[in-house]
């Protein structure tokens, strides 16, 4: 626990408050992090929460993601990315977007019991899932549970193709399942880094991967065959935006082939918490960093218009996608062109007696 500006801040948390539940008209809360409730809230461990939902696999309606499917085995996530647009879906839950998404992380035990329902539905349609659309499917729960690794076990059992993004080094314990369905061109991963300065990490991403880990997830992943890209986001101007020239060239010499970015977007609860980290932690231009952001989207932190929320608009966005560009040009001359295989799927492959788990 530190102090700064006067302030009590809890080191390895993105979020140092815990705001109101916008879906609760009353509602007991700790927006401010004082007194008695300081010791409470600096020992209090991760809880898990299982539940067993009636469906797992959530189809894709946004035009600016270019997959079918999404699915999220846990919700809430321990990385504690202060950014993070997940942090909203929490309130669904009956909890906050803030410390409580950190803290509290849903597991929802029968994921894959439902997915090979799914895969063995003789009408299912392959496409495309992305692991995950939500909150990601390496934090650090997955130790533990293992249920992104035996979601990848079904899709190779089916040959179903499958995505993957993710901040976390974990991902290096499945690479002979990877390597497997990239054999078979199932599968495509993206490694999301979003600068170069770990300093900077420490405070944003709290308990991700360290940025060095995250290369070494990408030449890992090459090195094994598996096809795999990085995803720079988001970016934030004025404090990550300089690193994009030196992140796409480590990532292309670590074996990405591929590079995506976005500009950060502050929708709904999540606008308070990233305004009340970034006056905590950069004092000297959180005013500045909040208007370019504003910049980006229209004179507002939020957005959600298809095709504009992603990349923003305005001079600030433009100077940053011609950068990434440019980047890429030089860096990553001779981009991927990955194509999922969706012809070999065979639903009637739960019907074997062989089992992978």
């Amino acid at each position: 626990m530190e102090t700064i500006a006067n302030t009590t801040y809890f080191k390895g948390r993105g979020a140092q408050i815990n705001p109101n539940n916008s879906f609760n008209k009353q509602q007991y809360v700790q927006e401010h992090v004082e007194g008695l409730d300081e010791e409470f809230l600096q020992k209090e461990k991760t809880e898990i929460i299982y539940t067993y939902p009636k469906s797992i696999i959530n189809k894709v309606e946004s035009t600016d993601i270019g997959l079918g499917y999404s699915l999220n085995p846990y919700q809430g996530c321990e990385h504690g990315c202060i950014y993070c647009y997940a942090r909203n879906s929490h309130e669904f839950w009956g909890y906050s977007a803030g410390l409580d998404f950190e803290r509290k992380i849903i597991v929802k035990k029968n994921t894959v019991e439902l997915l090979e329902k799914q895969f063995s539905n003789k009408n299912w349609k392959p496409k495309p899932i992305m692991l995950s659309g939500n909150t990601d499917c390496y934090q650090p729960i997955e130790r533990q549970m293992e249920l992104t690794r035996n979601i990848l076990k079904t899709c190779l059992k089916f040959k179903h193709p499958v995505s993957v993004i993710t901040k976390n080094a974990l991902i290096t314990r499945d690479l002979d399942i990877l390597a497997e369905l990239a054999h078979h061109n199932l599968v495509h991963v993206m490694v999301s880094i979003t600068g170069t300065d770990e300093k900077v990490r420490q405070l944003l991403e709290p308990r991700t991967a360290t940025y060095k880990s995250r290369i070494g997830v990408l030449e890992a992943l090459s090195h094994c065959g598996i096809p795999c890209g990085v995803m720079v986001a988001p970016i934030i101007p004025g404090i990550n935006n300089h690193e994009i020239p030196d992140l796409i060239e480590q990532a292309a010499h670590a074996g990405a082939t591929s590079a995506g970015i976005t500009i950060v977007r502050l929708n709904g609860t999540v606008a308070q918490l990233f305004k009340d980290w970034l006056d905590k932690n950069f004092p000297d231009r959180a005013e500045k960093v909040w208007h370019q952001i504003s910049e980006c989207h229209g004179g507002s932190v939020s957005d959600s218009r298809p095709g504009v929320r992603m990349k923003g608009e305005g001079k600030i966005a433009e100077s940053i996608m011609q950068l990434f560009k440019l980047s890429k040009t030089k860096y990553m001359n001779t981009p991927e062109k990955f194509s999922f295989n969706s012809s070999d799927f065979n639903y009637k492959a739960g019907d074997k007696q062989l089992s992978l788990f």
